[in-house]
């Protein structure tokens, strides 16, 4: 067995579990510390990653557990989630009764399940790691326990998790069932030698209750319904962890199922994923009009993403991919940008409404600029990250529109939805400068990492909107493990 594949993971369960045992002689005034130090750990571990290649797939655990190129590219976008979102709850420790301690491993936890699902080769190993995450959200959704909103949110969060948890794992056992196997490469390759095996009712019923619980994961239609609330009554660097990471874990997996695992069956389903693309698109950005709450505003913006990653997936090729992974890349700093900001004012002013952010202009012109640039690139507006990558889904897409028209509708509902993102977007930003409602124009001060951090995003949402051609060449690379035309 080569243990030294799973390094990385080792690493980050040794990490989480110093925390624990570092919080039995730290003082209580000093737990805050923590954090930092967890947040340097990962930056140990992300630096050391940059060492590994992954030119060619390597297993391990008899084929359960795979490092490639896809992999890799998704545990450095896990690691460099939990650093930033690790200095966001630094930042917001001073609201917990107790346990900061206990906080911050918990999401080293999360992200020991994030970094095996994108390693998954085996629906034993998929199982494993999507609850490994799911339990660990159940706890940090409802950590503020003195809270109403945050006990209803991880209750919410634990029953509706639960019923797609166990969807899942009855899908599952119908593919095994079926297929008697349960490697993603030997279901494909029993599928691709056997067309009934392929068309089975029972089969395609599994495939359909797998989705349920990916489909949950990722926050896609009709498996939303518990994004807004939980979003909304979770601490914010738990909702901050769980738009990013969360949602990512889910796409890598979908990834690795529907691509790896179930090809021949996936490229008869293009209306399936392009009506799931559609519909979620319009939900997220038509129900996300009204709101006033920040993180409710956020829990439909995540879902309306999901829809737009969505997109890359009905395309079906390679090029759906690659833009799939660049946008995932440039919504980790876009998102990670504005939670950074939600912290920072909902520690001074004690609100969420959007017209808290009333005279953020003049109390810190740079969490202004920040918020601002965050809501311009989900707006898909140039030159910023989010713009890329809406149009490398949206070139994926139309580039099959020659051999099925249905995608040029496709393409068309995608555009209304960014037209309408422009108006609950620029809501946030109407409100940052002309707002004639601020109470408080106390300066705002940052700490340094907290600066760091708004940085590390700042430049992220530059860089891939401005030098696309870098990351794009590495999300290519990535996404040519998958079995796509």
């Amino acid at each position: 067995m080569n243990y030294s594949l799973i390094s990385l993971e080792i690493a980050v369960a040794l990490l989480g579990l110093g925390v624990l045992l570092l919080d039995l002689w730290i003082p209580a005034e000093r737990r805050r510390s923590l954090g930092y130090l967890a947040a340097a750990g990962l930056t140990g571990i992300l630096l050391f990653s940059l060492n590994l290649s992954a030119t060619e797939a390597q297993f391990a655990f008899g084929k359960m557990y795979v490092l490639d190129a896809l992999a890799l590219f998704f545990k450095r976008f896990f690691l460099v989630a939990a650093i930033l979102v690790l200095i966001l709850s630094v930042e917001f420790s001073d609201r917990f009764q107790a346990g900061v301690s206990e906080y911050f491993s918990l999401i080293c936890f999360a992200l020991l399940g994030m970094m095996f699902a994108a390693s998954a080769n085996d629906f034993a190993l998929l199982f494993v790691s999507i609850e490994l995450i799911a339990i660990t959200f159940y706890i940090l959704t409802s950590f503020l326990r003195g809270r109403q909103n945050s006990l209803e949110a991880g209750v919410k969060y634990l029953l509706l998790g639960g019923a797609a948890s166990a969807f899942m794992v009855f899908g599952i056992a119908l593919v095994f069932g079926s297929a008697g196997s349960m490697g993603f490469g030997e279901v494909a390759a029993k599928l691709k030698a056997s067309h009934e095996l392929a068309h089975a009712p029972i089969l395609l019923v599994g495939v359909l209750m797998i989705l349920v619980g990916l489909g949950f994961k990722i926050a896609a239609f009709p498996f939303q319904i518990w994004a807004p609330d939980v979003y909304q009554g979770s601490p914010a660097p738990t909702t901050a962890f769980l738009a990013v990471g969360s949602k990512a874990a889910g796409i890598v997996l979908l990834l690795r199922v529907l691509f790896t695992a179930f090809p021949e069956v996936v490229s008869h389903w293009p209306g399936l994923l392009m009506g799931l693309a559609a519909v979620t698109i319009l939900y997220g950005s038509l129900c996300a009009i009204p709101q006033r709450n920040l993180k409710r505003l956020m829990g439909y913006s995540s879902i309306a993403n999901a829809g737009y990653l969505l997109l890359g997936f009905a395309a079906l090729s390679h090029a759906g991919s690659a833009a799939v992974l660049y946008y995932l890349a440039g919504y980790l700093f876009t998102v990670l940008a504005a939670f950074a900001v939600i912290c920072v004012v909902m520690k001074q002013t004690e609100a969420e409404d959007i017209s808290s952010l009333a005279g953020l202009g003049q109390r810190s012109p740079l969490l202004a600029a920040t918020l601002t640039m965050a809501m311009v690139s989900l707006a898909g507006v140039p030159p910023l990250a989010g713009f890329v990558g809406k149009f490398l889904l949206l070139k994926a897409v139309i580039a099959q529109g020659a051999a099925n028209h249905c995608y040029y509708w496709l393409t068309a509902v995608a555009l209304v939805g960014v037209v309408i993102s422009i108006y609950y977007y620029f809501n946030v930003v109407r409100a940052i400068y002309w707002s004639k409602d601020a109470t408080d124009i106390s300066p705002i001060t940052l700490t340094g990492p907290m600066k760091a951090a708004v940085a590390v995003c700042i430049g992220g949402m530059l860089v891939l909107g401005i030098f696309p051609s870098v990351p794009l060449r590495l999300a290519e690379a990535a996404a040519k493990v998958l079995q796509l035309s």
